[in-house]
């Protein structure tokens, strides 16, 4: 093929290739101001007794390796986070919790909620939790950007799934408000992992039913989510008008990012003008920036509150990226756009966070799904890293107990 280029191309491509390596040889280029040299010293300063921990745990649980291994911390059955194709998959192998009246002796605990009966075209998420599980063994820990080791740094478990009931929108609503609710009084921070988008609603009830705090949501999606019905029912389109009727969500301090395209009912709009929520479209965050946007987006989701919650809907991507979702649109953010904004919003720390509209049926070699893994890894590091994780627990002023 190179004979097709003419040969002032190869010339240029030659004299770029020089002024690369003249760049990084120049004596005022000083690489250790590099993200990635700082980001090697990050890492130096980071404890190990946590993985120190795992080893031994997975030594005592899986008896010691035969003989001919020459790693001595290799177990004879696998236990922990390696190998990564081997285990039990739990999210990001934390460890399982079979009483889930334990989930308070950890800082955050994850909640699949399998449950599609509130989609209105493609089923399938239903499978969300156990599609993003099975992938997040892809995972470590540790994110070489930010310098943060989650294993080191704080306590994640899975509390496996709420029991939720097939075609039964209203009983598996109470079944995840309950399960919610009792995660968030134990202090542990409520991580879902959906499910469709009509989810959000019995969620946000389950964090707002121990709270006499006032709670702002940002929303990331492609869909406005606000109207009052859908076919009859509070479908995935209706999450948003239910939240904010309870009286300490106000649609004030709903900040929508990305909604736009050609699958955004007019009743959801209707209602939306009605109530007086923000909305950012992607030409907005595109024309002020991401940084800007975040800001904006906190500004207003914080205004007279105490407390966000985040319900990130995997659709909010370009459907390029995330072909394994129920309402696939063009136009949507890039992933690094979404990654760098949810980094942003929840930096100064969150009351819960919601994955929603992953459906393994329909996606392609898991990348949706892993997608919803990074969600939940990009705004725990964030919180990690600002030292917010945990701010939460001061809302708590109304646990319950069962």
């Amino acid at each position: 093929m190179s004979r097709n280029i003419p040969e002032r191309g190869h010339r240029r491509a030659g004299l770029v290739a020089r002024e690369a390596r003249e760049c990084f040889h120049h004596p005022d280029f000083d690489a250790r101001g590099t993200q990635g040299w700082k980001s090697i010293e990050a890492e130096g300063k980071l404890p190990e007794s946590g993985w120190r921990k795992e080893q031994q745990w997975a030594l005592d649980m899986g008896l010691p390796g035969s003989e001919s291994i020459v790693d001595k911390s290799i177990p004879t059955f696998a236990r922990g986070e390696l190998p990564h194709f081997a285990g039990i998959n739990t999210f990001l192998k934390a460890p399982y919790v079979e009483n889930v009246r334990d989930v308070g002796k950890y800082d955050a605990a994850v909640i699949g909620i399998p449950f599609d009966s509130g989609t209105t075209y493609r089923p399938g998420t239903r499978f969300g939790p156990q599609g993003i599980r099975r992938i997040s063994a892809l995972y470590t820990p540790y994110n070489y950007e930010l310098g943060v080791d989650l294993r080191e740094q704080m306590t994640l478990c899975d509390a496996g799934d709420v029991f939720t009931i097939p075609a039964n929108l209203e009983k598996s609503f109470d079944q995840i408000t309950k399960g919610v609710s009792h995660v968030a009084s134990s202090g542990a921070l409520p991580i879902m992992l959906g499910g469709d988008h009509s989810i959000g609603f019995p969620c946000v009830r389950g964090i707002a039913d121990v709270t006499s705090k006032r709670i702002g949501i940002i929303h990331f999606d492609r869909h406005i989510d606000i109207q009052e019905k859908d076919l009859d029912e509070r479908m995935h389109t209706t999450p948003w008008y239910w939240a904010t009727n309870l009286p300490n969500v106000s649609a004030t301090n709903l900040v929508q990012l990305g909604i736009g395209g050609w699958q955004v009912p007019r009743y959801g709009v209707a209602e939306a003008r009605k109530r007086g929520t923000n909305v950012l479209t992607i030409a907005d965050i595109e024309q002020m920036g991401l940084e800007k946007a975040a800001e904006i987006a906190l500004e207003l989701a914080w205004k007279d509150t105490d407390a966000v919650y985040i319900s990130f809907d995997v659709d909010s991507l370009d459907c390029g990226f995330v072909p394994g979702t129920g309402w696939p649109e063009p136009g949507g953010f890039l992933p690094r756009e979404a990654l760098k904004l949810l980094g942003l919003v929840t930096a100064p720390g969150i009351c819960g966070l919601e994955v929603v509209e992953v459906s393994p049926p329909y996606d392609t070699s898991d990348i949706t799904a892993l997608f919803g893994v990074r969600v939940v890894v990009e705004a725990l590091g964030s919180m990690v890293a600002h030292g917010n994780l945990g701010k939460h627990k001061s809302i708590i002023d109304k646990p319950v107990s069962f």
